[in-house]
């Protein structure tokens, strides 16, 4: 996360004062090659120049994915190594990202007929792959849909499970869901 003081509200393992570009790409490679640090604050006055100097480090990837609202008042959501998180998947080259969310809900959850209502809160997030560091932005938005609530999850892509649920069961996921899922929860539908 980058903000201008420390976001000592949520529950990062390590802050960092931004002073230096090259202490700050030191960090964040340490960060990456330390998996026991789960989350990471960046934090200074000019967050547009922070924002722009965190950016060149990666080489930045696009996706799209969807918050599916059943007419039930139930929210879509799947399980994925081990957490909890929402359709998403790769923007193929050429695809606008509405096209490539409802894609991607139809083919990791299984559903048709859904449709988009608006567009919500991107999503950032890191990884590595192959020496690579990547920053994957992920355009995320609403949707409806009032089919079957079908929950056989799309195993070849490593998604163990697909459930529906109320926006009052969601402070119980909490601690099996990605930080970034859930500021897009609070983004969304605690708010």
């Amino acid at each position: 996360m980058i903000s201008p003081e420390p976001d000592r509200v949520q529950k990062y393992g390590l802050f960092h004062k931004f002073h230096d570009t090259n202490v700050l790409y030191k960090i964040i490679a340490d960060f990456q090659s330390d998996k026991s640090i789960s989350a990471i604050n960046i934090y200074g006055p000019d967050i547009k120049h922070i924002w722009k100097i965190f950016r060149i480090y990666f080489t930045e990837v696009g996706a799209a994915g969807g918050l599916v609202k059943h007419t039930s008042g139930r929210y879509l959501f799947i399980e994925k190594k081990g957490k909890l998180d929402l359709p998403k998947g790769h923007i193929e080259h050429g695809e606008e990202p509405e096209t490539c969310a409802l894609r991607e809900v139809s083919e990791e959850c299984g559903i048709t007929g859904h449709s988009i209502v608006k567009p919500i809160c991107p999503s950032y997030h890191t990884y590595s792959w192959e020496g690579i560091s990547y920053l994957k932005k992920t355009n995320w938005f609403l949707m409806k849909y009032d089919g079957k609530m079908v929950i056989e999850p799309q195993k070849s892509e490593g998604i163990t499970k697909v459930e529906w649920l109320f926006p009052d069961e969601l402070n119980s996921i909490k601690s099996s869901a990605w930080l970034s899922l859930m500021d897009l929860i609070n983004c969304s539908i605690l708010r």
